[in-house]
């Protein structure tokens, strides 16, 4: 079976290049087709992984097509207009719309500050609004070749699995250093994350999709494949991230509007004194103006517009 045996306390095969060498390989003779995987051009690869927090690539495809089309450089989303970037994300369904909000912001540092050119580390890249340690180490890895090994929930399943790495930040970490190539971020981050998600998925696919670790993973040996907890965002119908990104969309048909025609506008069973009425929706438009995203005039009766 294994050619060397993992330690109960998480040690990686000794035999580390043909770990290495097996992952590559399986990578690079075939691999789902996402079109920031074509490309090492910065701008592109933040804007997809921005896009992906949380968010099924499926729908990122589409989303990530349309946004590049219309913006396609990091000159022409600084250049656009807030509100049209952020009724984009809201109409795409693409999650909070801080995000478009950061995206928006960071494209004007990297023009004003940066003059234009993406900065190419992950501690550099954290400098730009709503950059954290994640998003500036996979742009730093696939668009640069110059990251640390990257460690989301797919890679720290499959470290978990193959090689029984404790369910700890710093032991995912380090184990995910120590099988890094020096200078194969590019690559090895691509390939590492691809095997967690095609071939050790919560429901694993060992043999179907040719997992290039079986030789060495504790988990085929056994037959256990529990894993880590994994996180599970909270369903969208019907949430309050649902209604903030409609209140976005109906906000950006018109110049302002009073909440008694906002209310029925974004929910059917809005009712002025009811449980989703006056007092519900100015809450909501309350968050979204202490994000920046609307402004609200309490000059007489309250009436919202996008802040542009």
């Amino acid at each position: 079976m294994s050619t060397s045996e993992p330690s109960a306390d998480g040690s990686l095969p000794e035999d580390t290049e043909a770990v290495r060498r097996a992952l590559v390989a399986w990578y690079e003779a075939d691999h789902r087709a996402y079109p920031w995987r074509e490309t090492t051009d910065p701008y592109a690869i933040w804007v997809s992984e921005v896009m992906s927090q949380q968010t099924q690539l499926d729908r990122v495809v589409r989303a990530f097509e349309g946004f590049v089309e219309r913006w396609p450089d990091v000159e022409a989303l600084a250049a656009a207009d807030r509100s049209e970037v952020v009724g984009f994300w809201s109409s795409h369904s693409l999650g909070y719309n801080n995000r478009a909000r950061y995206l928006h912001e960071a494209a004007g540092q990297v023009v004003e500050e940066f003059d234009g050119s993406f900065p190419e580390t992950p501690a550099e890249l954290q400098e730009l609004q709503g950059v954290g340690p994640y998003t500036a180490n996979a742009v730093a890895s696939f668009a640069f070749n110059n990251g640390d090994a990257v460690v989301d929930t797919n890679v720290k399943r499959v470290l978990y699995r193959a090689f029984s790495v404790p369910d700890d930040d710093t032991a995912f970490e380090e184990a995910a250093e120590a099988l890094m190539p020096d200078g194969e971020s590019r690559v090895w981050n691509n390939a590492v994350m691809e095997l967690g998600g095609v071939a050790c998925e919560k429901t694993p696919a060992c043999d179907t999709a040719e997992c290039p670790w079986r030789e060495w993973c504790d988990a085929y040996a056994t037959g256990d494949f529990s894993a880590p907890d994994v996180p599970t965002q909270s369903a969208f119908e019907g949430s309050r991230r649902q209604f903030r990104g409609r209140v976005v969309r109906v906000l950006g048909e018109y110049d302002s509007l009073p909440l008694s025609e906002l209310g029925p506008r974004i929910r059917v069973d809005y009712t002025p004194d009811g449980e989703h009425g006056r007092e519900w929706l100015s809450d909501l438009l309350s968050d979204l103006a202490d994000d920046g995203l609307v402004a609200l005039d309490t000059d007489g009766e309250t009436t919202a517009r996008l802040r542009q």
